[in-house]
This record gives structure tokens, C-alpha cells and sequence, in this order.
């Protein structure tokens, strides 16, 4: 893809076209080891000088549409390379994945190049020879109009949630994608030979907030007018800084708390604020607390013997992640990431898959497996004494 600079240099007088933004889930704002190239956890869609999509046919009703390619391959018809997201890996950079179960092709987002700029997905992509892969195993048909379908071998499941990308928002049903864009129930496992059921009454238009499942990688999709009322970094920067300006204390200790920079999210540092996430009530880092009869990581709070995990908290970064601009004052259980409290509780009802096919939530900063009996805990906060 384009990035704006280079759309710039096409189109000098004018304003690059944003169609919208893939935000991978389980990154706080970059990959463990940086962005690099098409492997990031941010990728842009900018329009093209020209098009690139599928010329219109009989299965492609779109006129001069433009293709971005979603895959694990980093052949050159891949724009946005993705890899396999693991659980808490942003403390986790050595990690491997022995296997990947994301197709090297796994599917292309095609836009209209005219407004209002729809974005459909489709499942697979071409490889280097302009061909549309599929692996040996991946389930294939001919539909009753002659053309073959068919699906990636682990499948791309799509999810619309219900009232859009806001607080009000619930989730949508998961549905499977397949190479002509059409929609199915899923199939009884990811790789099972046999097609879920046709949904005649759904299309795969995507829409704010529609989540990409890839198996191993989940998407969101923001669209450029979403963006438009998303906080921005400076705006969780200022919310940082407006938190450490009103000096929370450790309600024990009595020494003022401070949430790190944004750039040094990945150390623990001496005045970071840590939580009992049963209770929600804020301290600084101490040893007291264990009990011989809890979990290694459990704690009895001092202010009100409370016994649950007791971890440091983490700003969430990830502006793309927050359906509103409100304060950070929930945490995200076990992992301590914060975000306001309607982000909180709307990323605490989306199950996400999970393997071949469970369902659970998690933190969207992290992608770690939400516990507890809402998922996340309102932080108690301690104000100076003086």
C-alpha cells in the first residue's frame, strides 16, 4: 500500500484518501520488536493513483475496485504481512510460534474507490503468479452459476458488532468468509472440510469496529470516519499526564504514584501504580500481603483484606482500541491494562476465538484471556494527603 507521503507525491494538491486502518489485536501500540515494513500491528489503506482490484465480472460486481492482501507470506502481493499474535506478548518478546495456522494468503480487503468507499472482505488472496491460493486441504465448490468457491484452510471469520463501534454496541454473530465474498455459518471446527450454511441475508461489507478473525491473529476494522472520532495518542498522553498531575498516593506507603511514559510501557518502573484487581484498590509496589493458602501472584489488600492478583497497571495505548474518549479508570483483569471504562466493559462482552472452536474474551492490548465476574475492575485511586 501507499503510505501518505508517497500518495502525496501521486495526487501533490490534494489530501491522500483514507479508506480505514487494520489494528491487529494484542499489541499496545506496535509489535513487540517495532513496526517494520508490512509487518506492523497498525496498517493504513490509502487509495491507490490507480486500481488494482478484480476486474468486474460475474462474481465481482465492483467497478475499478482497489486490493489490499492480508497474509503470514512476505511475498510481494502481500501488503500487510501478519503473524501469529500470542497471549500477553508485549512481556513476551523471545516467543515463538512453532507452527502458524494463519494462511500465507489469507484474505484481501477490496474498496470502492468513489465514496462512500465501501470496504468487503473476501477470504484468500492471489500469490505471485496473480492466481487465487488455497492450500491442498482448503475446502472448494462450484456454486450453481458455474464459478468455484471455496475457503482458506483455517478459515477467516468475520464479526459485525451490532450498533457500531461504540459503547452502546453489542456483539455480532461470527460468520465465515469465503473466496467470492460470500457469507456461511461456521464450520463444526476451523479446518473441517464441510461448509457451514449460506447466510443469504449477510454481505461482506465491513463496517467499524468488524472484527477479522484469521486463526491466530485477530483484525479490527476502523474506518476512516471511526478514526475521525477516536482519541488520538496526544489525547491519551494528555489523560496520562492529567492522572500523575493529580498525584495519587499508595494509600500505605504514602509515596505519589505515576503511570510511565508511553514510550517505556514494557518496564516496570519505581513509581508505577499496581492494583489488587479484586478490589480495584490502587498502591505502589510493596512485599507484604502473600498468604500461604492463595496463588503465587495473589495478595491480601491492606485496605480491605480483599485476596486477588496484585500487578502492576499499564496504560493502553492502542488508540484504536477505545469506542470513547473517557478517562482511563478500569483495568482489564489479569493482565492491568487500563482504558476508559466504557472501553473496558465493551471489550470485556466480544468473545474472540480461541483454537479450533472455543470462544472467550481478552484484553485487546495484550490478547490475554479475560478472568473474573466482569472481566475488568474499577481502580480505586488514592489522592495526596497534603
Amino acid at each position: 500500500m501507499f503510505s501518505p507521503g508517497q500518495e502525496e507525491h501521486c495526487a501533490p494538491n490534494k489530501e491522500p484518501v483514507k479508506y480505514g486502518e487494520l489494528v491487529v489485536l494484542g499489541y499496545n501500540g506496535a509489535l513487540p520488536n517495532g513496526d517494520r515494513g508490512r509487518r506492523k500491528s497498525r496498517f493504513a489503506l490509502y487509495k491507490r493513483p490507480k486500481a488494482n482490484g478484480v476486474k468486474p465480472s460475474t462474481v465481482h460486481v465492483i467497478s475499478t475496485p482497489q486490493a489490499s492482501k492480508v497474509g503470514r507470506s512476505t511475498e510481494s502481493p502481500i501488503d500487510f504481512v501478519v503473524t501469529d499474535t500470542i497471549s500477553g506478548s508485549q512481556n513476551n518478546d523471545e516467543a515463538q510460534i512453532t507452527q502458524s495456522t494463519i494462511s500465507r494468503f489469507a484474505c484481501r480487503i477490496v474498496c470502492d474507490r468513489s465514496e462512500p468507499y465501501t470496504a468487503r472482505i473476501f477470504a484468500a488472496g492471489f500469490d505471485s503468479s496473480k492466481n487465487i491460493f488455497l492450500g491442498e486441504k482448503a475446502a472448494k465448490w462450484k456454486n450453481p452459476d458455474g464459478h468455484m468457491d471455496g475457503l482458506t484452510t483455517n478459515g477467516v471469520l468475520v464479526m459485525h458488532p451490532r450498533g457500531g463501534f461504540t459503547e452502546e454496541s453489542q456483539p455480532g454473530v461470527w460468520r465465515e468468509i469465503s473466496v467470492c465474498g460470500d457469507v456461511y455459518t461456521l464450520r463444526e471446527t476451523r479446518s473441517a472440510q464441510q461448509r457451514g450454511k449460506l447466510v443469504e441475508s449477510e454481505t461482506n461489507v465491513l463496517q467499524d469496529g468488524s472484527l477479522i478473525d484469521l486463526c491466530g491473529a485477530t483484525l479490527l476494522w476502523r474506518t476512516a470516519d471511526g478514526l475521525f472520532h477516536t482519541p488520538t495518542q496526544k489525547h491519551i498522553e494528555a489523560l496520562r499526564q492529567e492522572i500523575n498531575a493529580a498525584r495519587p498516593q499508595c494509600p500505605v506507603g504514602l509515596n505519589t504514584l505515576a503511570f510511565p511514559s508511553i514510550n517505556r510501557k514494557e518496564v516496570v518502573e519505581e513509581k508505577q501504580p499496581w492494583a489488587y484487581l479484586s478490589c480495584g484498590h490502587v498502591h505502589g509496589y510493596h512485599n507484604w500481603g502473600h498468604r500461604s493458602d492463595t496463588e503465587a501472584n495473589e495478595r491480601e489488600c491492606p485496605m480491605c483484606r480483599t485476596v486477588g492478583p496484585y500487578v502492576p497497571l499499564w496504560l493502553g495505548c492502542e488508540a484504536g482500541f477505545y469506542v470513547d474518549a473517557g478517562p482511563p479508570t478500569h483495568a482489564f483483569t489479569p493482565c492491568g491494562h487500563v482504558c476508559s471504562e466504557k472501553s473496558a466493559k465493551y471489550w470485556s462482552q466480544i468473545p474472540l476465538p480461541h483454537g479450533t472452536h472455543a470462544f472467550h474474551a481478552a484484553c485487546p492490548f495484550c490478547a490475554t484471556q479475560l478472568v473474573g465476574e466482569q472481566n475488568c475492575i474499577k481502580l480505586i485511586f488514592q489522592g495526596p494527603v497534603d
